[in-house]
């Protein structure tokens, strides 16, 4: 992804309110093998992991993105208490001009509106910070929860289709495009 100036993605932090966003580390791999669970990617395109490796990989693979600078990825804290909430990112790949939102929460933060603010927060930053043409919010038609993030931040439907999901489910993808 372009930026407006010089920026190390591997060195961002973005604060909220509530929430703040730090690049994804290995300090939190156990936090989030435990947290990403069935229940959690059941609407999601990623599957469920089945070791701690796959997140290590997970974790290495975004760390060398962000040096690239071609996605950010943060874990989600809660401001207060410094507690792990999850999981988000802006996705160069494969369009740094049309770069995607993802988010996904562990259970115990669901309906508090962390989500909300997280992404918020992360496309503020983005419209400030980066050079793009719009952001690509996907998320299948039936996670309200997701759709309202998406429909806070002005986003409008544009693409619609079914994805196959990592676990096999076919999921019914809306798109939001978000400027």
């Amino acid at each position: 992804m372009q930026t407006r100036t010089p920026i190390r993605f591997s060195s961002v932090t973005i604060n909220g309110e509530r929430v703040r966003l730090i690049p994804i580390s290995d300090q939190y791999a156990d936090i989030i093998f435990k947290e990403f669970t069935d229940e959690i990617t059941q609407l999601m395109v990623p599957s469920t992991p089945t070791h701690i490796n796959q997140i290590y990989e997970f974790i290495r693979a975004s760390n060398k993105n962000m040096e690239h600078n071609t996605d950010l990825t943060f874990v989600i804290l809660d401001n207060n208490s410094d507690e792990f909430l999850g999981v988000c990112g802006l996705h160069g790949k494969p369009s740094p001009d049309e770069p995607i939102l993802g988010i996904w929460l562990k259970k115990h933060a669901h309906g508090n509106r962390f989500g909300q603010e997280a992404i918020k927060i992360l496309a503020d930053w983005a419209r400030e910070n980066l050079i793009f043409n719009f952001m690509v919010y996907p998320c299948d038609r039936d996670n309200i929860p997701s759709r309202n993030i998406a429909e806070k931040l002005n986003g409008r439907i544009f693409r619609t289709g079914e994805v196959t999901s990592m676990s096999g489910r076919i999921l019914n993808e809306v798109a939001y495009k978000i400027v």
